[in-house]
């Protein structure tokens, strides 16, 4: 009997005409009470195949990208060779998260709280967070100067992990966990992928500014 053909993934995305009409940008954008309802409205957004949004520019796949952060610390990891965006393999990140699909659809009336949960799934996916934490979605993101980014859009942010809380990995492709300083981080600058580079760029506002949501 033949083995039956493995579904394709399913990710959220929105036209990139929506995000151009409520005004594009390069880098980050603090406005988030701009730009994310109008993403997460039902009627604005659809899954598609990865494959094809992958490769079609006039879609922006939505990614939230989760920074955690403690006592002045943020955490940072490298790609293992068995990450599943082989494009940012063996660079350094401190974001965690990926696309929402899908699976995520009966979590998806698309109001904040449901829009969240997705979030939390997504991190659990490749991190082990024991302990709590305070969210706040601190800023979009957009990179249009590479491949990657040119068919992404994220949403940061920051997970404000409490004492006591702890943090271990739990997919493969995550290595050298650690938490590190502001100045550790710029440090390693030249290292980073490109979304990375940029939220480190502008750390000092990402992990003090108020949020969309605390």
């Amino acid at each position: 009997m033949a083995t039956a053909a493995r579904k394709e993934e399913m990710v959220l995305a929105v036209r990139r005409s929506l995000f151009d009409g409520l005004g594009a940008f390069q880098g980050l954008n603090f406005d988030v009470a701009r730009y994310l309802p109008p993403f997460l409205a039902r009627e604005n957004n659809f899954f598609v195949p990865r494959s094809r949004a992958e490769q079609d520019p006039s879609c922006k796949q939505i990614i939230p990208y989760v920074i955690l952060t403690h006592a002045g610390k943020v955490l940072h990891y490298v790609r293992g060779k068995k990450g599943g965006e082989q494009r940012l393999t063996a660079l350094g990140s401190i974001g965690v998260g990926g696309h929402l699909n899908d699976a995520d659809e009966n979590l998806f009336s698309l109001d904040q709280r449901s829009y969240l949960a997705g979030v939390r799934r997504e991190v659990d996916e490749e991190l082990i967070v024991t302990g709590g934490y305070q969210n706040h979605i601190r800023a979009l993101l957009n990179d249009d100067s590479n491949e990657v980014g040119r068919v992404h859009l994220g949403i940061v942010h920051v997970f404000e992990l409490v004492d006591g809380a702890q943090v271990t990995k739990r997919e493969a492709q995550i290595t050298q966990l650690a938490f590190l300083t502001p100045a550790e981080l710029a440090a390693r600058r030249g290292q980073l992928e490109t979304w990375s580079q940029i939220c480190v760029d502008h750390l000092d506002r990402l992990l003090t500014m108020d949020g969309f949501l605390k």
